[in-house]
């Protein structure tokens, strides 16, 4: 990072989830952590299903974690929502049926079994903790991704790019004010100062903090499209274009 004296190992570290949630702790959803064995995580890079393995030991670590898992899941009534410190199993078929969304510790603990993403992570030695948050269903509209640079807001990206929505048209400088005020709030707790954001906006307009990333190649700089700009000028709110209308006589042959 551009004037940064940082333990370079701090900047990397910082952006697992149970580093930076104490910073930001009472912007973010409630999370519970759950610290694995080094063979929980072996488990994790195999994607191997512990619980019903041969192996005598596969199956108690698999068996202990659970355990550990139901009693941090208490702390939540209803449906909940995990990741690893680093990702979320996203590549999952129950992410694409149900959100990502479990019940139980068994389920959960099988879901994170199934994602290609979580085992990646684990075999680079990037996963420590299971993070417990309440499952909530989030309006698509309202994700964004911010672009910090030096603690001050750089540029906002809407976060889903499937469709141009309406309705972001109408608010999006009051979403940019928002944004802005939020991080010239909070950025003065943060250790690093030059960061990628991603934050939900909720009904009543309160900033939730999705996640943390490092700034760089390893994150999608989503519509902002490349790192390679002047980011000490401000660029403001992008979104996706509305679809291009064609009119007129057209002529299409197959």
């Amino acid at each position: 990072m551009e004037g940064s004296k940082m333990n370079p190992d701090f900047e990397r570290n910082f952006f697992r989830m149970q580093n930076w949630y104490p910073y930001v702790s009472a912007h973010t959803f409630l999370t519970a952590f759950v610290p694995l064995r080094c063979d929980a995580v072996e488990l994790l890079a195999e994607g191997v299903n512990g619980e019903f393995a041969q192996d005598r030991d596969k199956c108690a670590t698999s068996k202990q974690v659970i355990k550990d898992l139901d009693l941090a899941m208490e702390i939540f009534p209803s449906n909940r929502f995990l990741t690893v410190d680093t990702c979320a199993p996203t590549d999952t078929e129950r992410f694409a049926s149900k959100g990502g969304a479990v019940h139980s510790a068994r389920s959960a603990w099988h879901f994170m079994l199934r994602s290609l993403k979580v085992a990646q992570a684990a075999a680079a030695g990037d996963v420590n903790f299971l993070c417990i948050r309440p499952f909530r269903t989030l309006n698509r509209t309202r994700e964004f991704r911010l672009f910090i640079w030096n603690g001050t807001l750089s540029a906002m990206s809407q976060y889903n790019l499937d469709r141009h929505f309406v309705r972001l048209e109408k608010v999006k400088e009051e979403y940019w004010k928002l944004a802005e005020k939020f991080v010239e709030q909070l950025c003065w707790a943060l250790p690093i100062k030059t960061l990628v954001m991603d934050i939900y906006v909720t009904s009543d307009n309160k900033v939730l903090i999705i996640d943390l990333n490092p700034w760089g190649c390893d994150t999608d700089p989503l519509l902002l499209r490349s790192w390679d700009r002047d980011w000490s000028k401000p660029a403001g709110i992008v979104l996706m274009d509305p679809p291009t209308a064609i009119t007129g006589k057209v002529n299409v042959s197959f």
